[in-house]
């Protein structure tokens, strides 16, 4: 056997091996290994996950990942905690929620993919030169209570010295996937919404961006993955390929251009033209939406945390220990030096 047939023989072999040591597994025809990912919604805010997914990082890994979209980080939990998905994409305070219900089988997060609020304030006109004072007396659809999209909202109005139900009106009745709908169908003054929902109402003229909600909130831990303690006790060496994947995602996103990053998404967007993907690319990684890396510190911990007690949602802290790994984060960071 030839050097060139050698090497490429032990890899094979090597790359069987991991396979083989994935316990409790289903795998594809391909040899990869099934992973049911249920995700929070479909937005480009999430663009290093779909990027692993499109250029086949995942695959590399061994992983194949089998899509499910909750609408919302509870429904993500209910999923996960049932044994409906093995892993959750969602906020990270849903982790905190069901540690403090008295969970013993909780949810522990073990990659962190973004920084920042990506939700953007929607207008019905073009306002150029908005300040959040704007917004007094209006009323905003801010999302669903105890979720990270209304509690950072409200966290920027106060910041701003703007107190919700006092001095603007935050409508939290409307279910997440139908907001951007109960805003074009006359609800609301204003309304935060993703991408690309937000820049399609905008080029269909009826909506108009006039600020970022991540960039007024600073650094918080909005969206990380998360699996049961049990599943990650069992599955070590998934958590670990998921996390490489996740991590390979991130750099690419890192080292390219929106237009690039548009391509490689563009598979995860079938009814978005790149045009749109890229313009939305380009606003995410104007504030910084996405983290360079997987790891999740405890001090950005801690101010989601000071967050949800801003907002009345938690009375008591959960430990930081408990609820986060950094184990394969940087185990993955270490194979790339």
């Amino acid at each position: 056997m030839n050097k060139k047939l050698k090497t490429g023989a032990i890899l094979l072999l090597a790359a069987l091996l991991v396979l083989a040591a994935l316990p409790g597994c289903k795998k594809t025809p391909e040899g990869l290994v099934k992973v049911r990912l249920n995700e929070v919604t479909r937005s480009v805010f999430y663009a290093p996950l779909y990027v692993a997914v499109n250029l086949g990082f995942f695959a590399e890994e061994g992983i194949d990942l089998e899509f499910a979209t909750g609408q919302g980080a509870d429904h993500v939990m209910t999923a996960l905690l049932s044994g409906q998905a093995d892993i959750g994409f969602m906020g990270s305070e849903a982790t905190i929620y069901v540690y403090n219900q008295g969970q013993a089988d909780y949810a522990v997060n073990f990659a962190l993919l973004t920084q920042r609020d990506g939700s953007f304030l929607v207008a019905r006109e073009p306002m150029p030169d908005f300040t959040w004072e704007d917004v007094r007396g209006k009323s905003i659809i801010g999302g669903r209570p105890g979720g990270m999209p209304l509690m950072t909202l409200e966290y920027v109005l106060k910041k701003q010295g703007l107190i919700p139900g006092q001095d603007v009106e935050v409508l939290t009745h409307i279910q997440f996937a139908l907001m951007g709908g109960a805003f074009t169908g006359g609800e609301g003054d204003f309304v935060t919404l993703f991408e690309p929902v937000a820049t399609t109402l905008e080029l269909a003229k009826e909506g108009y961006v006039v600020a970022s909600v991540g960039a007024d909130s600073g650094e918080i831990p909005y969206t990380a993955f998360a699996a049961a303690k049990s599943y990650i006790e069992k599955n070590p060496e998934i958590i670990q390929a998921v996390t490489d994947a996740i991590y390979k995602g991130q750099v690419w996103v890192s080292e390219h251009s929106p237009a690039e990053i548009a391509e490689a998404i563009q598979p995860s967007f079938p009814d978005s033209d790149l045009e749109t993907l890229a313009l939305v690319a380009e606003r995410y990684q104007k504030i910084d939406a996405w983290r360079h890396d997987p790891l999740f510190g405890e001090e950005t911990f801690e101010l989601l945390q000071d967050v949800m007690v801003l907002a009345g949602e938690l009375e008591t802290r959960a430990p930081y220990a408990k609820l986060v790994t950094n184990e394969f984060a940087e185990k993955a960071m270490e194979k790339t030096k």
